[in-house]
């Protein structure tokens, strides 16, 4: 049986149909499993977004709450389905595809309470007989542009937000991964029916390659651009959106660094770095990508590292004793072939699928390759003396997404998370890099983009803010005591 055949049955319970020129292949083998046909008017589905948010806006947010929550009753319903296509399409191993469908389902229930917390202000005013207050309103139609390694998660982290908010999205998905977009659509159709009157133009998908998506982050009627993706696509499109002067939401690179204290407990240590390092074959933007270690400890961490990596099962991300899958294709295996050199092994799992062994590379000092995100399975192991100089190491990188310190000495763990700590847009204690919740905020410093998703307070880039001041007296005091009086 072919790839092709296990995706069509699974297609057809998701209710995805059709076919086109957009050629999905799988990693596992290389193999064509369906196709999508490209979209080719992309100004039209800005057109039908923009006039269902002069619709949607004046839906009540609980009640656009309501259109989440049957989204998620969706997604819990066909969670196993999904889940499979995502390994499928992108590689991911079992575990980790029920995982990021789980975390779509997670960010519907945040989104559906939020649409009742959609907080503002009472600001006292120095006038008197006057009130100040804050509100947000809904901003406009979103683009979401997404990449290959969260095919699903990373659009329903916007859209959930963005649809309690008051603004319709249209989607932007990988070239790599079309078939997961065209079953959430699916999914979402189901929920869009079952709430009745939401207007046309909601939640659309667009397909295609680059051009697709160039001319979306041009197109004037999007009040906010989110994109997650390389550093390079990053430059490319945040000089458009700022032209226009939109909005920006970016997700870009990581190069993620753990640091390993003397006190650390080795064993839970050694556990949440070969999650972070090789999960997701190490193409995860979280991903571990450096690890540095106190002089005391490198040598024992490392050999237990090198024996864990060793008995990693890479394969068939269909079977469930994988831990490691393919990458996502030639190109990805070419980069890390030229970043780790000798130190990549191939491990031979299903023909015509570019499957490796996560390589664990120490190194002198942190230059060259180390300073650049390579999207594979790679982890620079580095040495240092004490902690200012492990923190100076974090985070003299460009990108500043995620890290973490492995610690049981309270001071080293609060000074980490201090001012004078990490730089990055998340730091954790006692966990890996990877694998966030919903809950926080998700995004990083520098040329990670500065942009934040998912939870906390995110969802106040998908709205505009007003301020607000009512004058309920008969006098015209103004601020700051200024006096502009017609003299008599």
């Amino acid at each position: 049986m072919t790839l092709a055949d296990d995706a069509r049955p699974i297609l057809k319970q998701l209710g995805v149909t059709g076919s086109g020129s957009l050629e999905s292949r799988s990693p596992i083998d290389g193999s064509v499993i369906g196709s999508v046909a490209p979209s080719t008017d992309v100004a039209g589905a800005c057109a039908a977004a923009q006039a269902a948010f002069r619709d949607w806006r004046n839906v009540p947010a609980p009640r656009r709450g309501e259109l989440v929550r049957l989204l998620g009753e969706e997604l819990r319903a066909a969670k196993e389905p999904l889940a499979r296509l995502v390994t499928l399409e992108c590689g991911k191993i079992v575990q980790e595809g029920l995982g990021e469908v789980q975390e779509m389902i997670d960010i519907c229930d945040f989104a559906v309470g939020l649409s009742r917390q959609l907080y503002g202000l009472t600001i006292a005013s120095e006038r008197p007989e006057h009130r100040m207050m804050e509100q947000w309103h809904p901003l406009g139609p979103v683009a979401v542009i997404t990449a290959f390694n969260f095919p699903v998660a990373v659009w329903a982290w916007n859209a959930a937000l963005a649809l309690v908010c008051g603004d319709p999205v249209i989607w932007k998905p990988s070239e790599k991964t079309p078939l997961c977009a065209e079953a959430v659509m699916a999914l979402a159709r189901r929920a869009l029916t079952r709430f009745g009157d939401a207007p046309d133009g909601l939640l659309q998908c667009v397909q295609g390659r680059a051009d697709v998506g160039e001319a979306l982050v041009a197109d004037q009627r999007v009040a906010l651009v989110s994109a997650t993706g390389s550093t390079r696509m990053g430059r490319a499109v945040g000089p458009v959106v700022a032209g226009r002067f939109a909005r920006l939401l970016l997700e870009l690179g990581g190069n993620n660094a753990a640091i390993v204290a003397p006190s650390a407990d080795l064993t839970l240590a050694e556990r949440a770095i070969l999650f972070s390092a090789a999960g997701t074959a190490g193409q995860r933007c979280t991903t571990l990508r450096r690890l540095i270690v106190h002089d005391s400890i490198a040598d024992e961490l490392v050999g237990r590292l090198k024996t864990l990596f060793a008995q990693v099962r890479v394969g068939d991300p269909r079977d469930l004793g994988t831990l490691v899958g393919p990458l996502i294709d030639e190109q990805a295996f070419d980069a890390m072939r030229q970043a780790a050199g000798a130190a990549i092994e191939r491990v031979e799992a299903v023909d015509g699928g570019f499957y490796v062994r996560p390589a664990l590379v120490e190194v002198g000092a942190q230059e060259g390759r180390v300073c650049e995100e390579t999207f594979a399975p790679i982890l620079y192991v580095l040495r240092y003396s004490d902690l200012d100089e492990a923190i100076d190491l974090n985070n003299a990188v460009s990108q500043g997404l995620s890290s973490s310190i492995f610690t049981n000495d309270l001071r080293e763990a609060e000074r980490f998370l201090s001012a004078c700590g990490s730089d990055c847009g998340i730091a954790n204690v006692n966990i890996g890099s990877s694998g966030a919740e919903i809950g926080g905020a998700f995004g990083g410093e520098k040329e990670t983009g500065g942009g934040r998703e998912s939870g906390s307070d995110s969802w106040r880039a998908y709205m505009r803010r007003q301020t607000n001041t009512i004058n309920r007296g008969n006098e015209l005091p103004l601020a700051q005591g200024v006096k502009f009086d017609i003299a008599p």
